[in-house]
């Protein structure tokens, strides 16, 4: 579904990802681990036309999106949930997730809003609330029901668990394993590599803007060094 393959981001004369490649295919949850600075949202800011590789290509359902603009790489159905949620603090969770559904037309637009509040029904119980009032982890919430009012083919995923309270973390993957049991392909980059390697298929080790390991997410938790550097032991 999605390939990416040679790619190398600078940010000025920083040279931020080296000769990148991996692969995401229908179905699965694939996950990016790596220690904090090691590139890996930056992978999803270019994968989303933020960001442009110097290099190589990025190509999603067959198409090369080396020149898409980030708007139409959305209408595409490739779709991202940014590190730190980025919600609308000033709209309300309804405008909030109206605006996930800028793409469409608003036919179908109160049946996803039905769909989102049945998924998340505390958004439901603060649907006129503004959203910077809201907990961190409703905003994450937020965050994530926004981007299925676009209907996404491929979800990616930033950060998703960062500043959460350790039962809201377990919430948040549950969310993540019944999307993509409902269909979705997700790609997760996570600084929490036990619990995003326990709900991954496949999974990439990177290290200073390089892929150092690449495994199924079972290995990649049995393997010692994985475990010595990003397990905790």
């Amino acid at each position: 579904m999605l390939t990416v393959s040679g790619i190398n981001v600078f940010y000025g004369n920083i040279h931020a990802i080296h000769d990148v490649s991996f692969d995401v295919k229908k179905g699965e949850i694939v996950t990016l681990i790596g220690a904090n600075g090691a590139g890996k949202s930056t992978i999803l800011k270019t994968i989303s036309g933020l960001l442009r590789s110097k290099t190589g290509n990025i190509t999603f359902l067959d198409s090369d999106l080396g020149n898409v603009a980030p708007q139409n790489i959305v209408k595409q159905g490739l779709v991202q949930v940014p590190e730190g949620r980025r919600i609308f603090l000033r709209m309300s969770v309804q405008q909030n997730l109206e605006m996930g559904n800028y793409i469409h037309d608003k036919v179908k637009m109160e049946e996803k809003l039905e769909d989102v509040f049945t998924r998340f029904p505390r958004l439901k119980e603060r649907r006129k609330q503004l959203g910077g009032t809201l907990s961190g982890g409703e905003q994450q919430m937020l965050a994530i029901g926004r981007a299925l009012m676009t209907e996404p083919t491929l979800l990616m995923l930033d950060e998703p668990s960062m500043g959460l309270a350790p039962l809201l973390v377990e919430q948040i993957f549950d969310i993540i394993k019944e999307l993509n049991e409902l269909g979705v392909t997700i790609l997760l980059v996570e600084q929490n590599a036990r619990m995003a390697l326990s709900v991954a298929h496949r999974g990439y080790v990177l290290e200073t803007g390089k892929i150092v390991a690449s495994a199924p997410a079972k290995d990649l938790l049995d393997d010692e060094a994985v475990r010595r550097a990003y397990l905790g032991g």
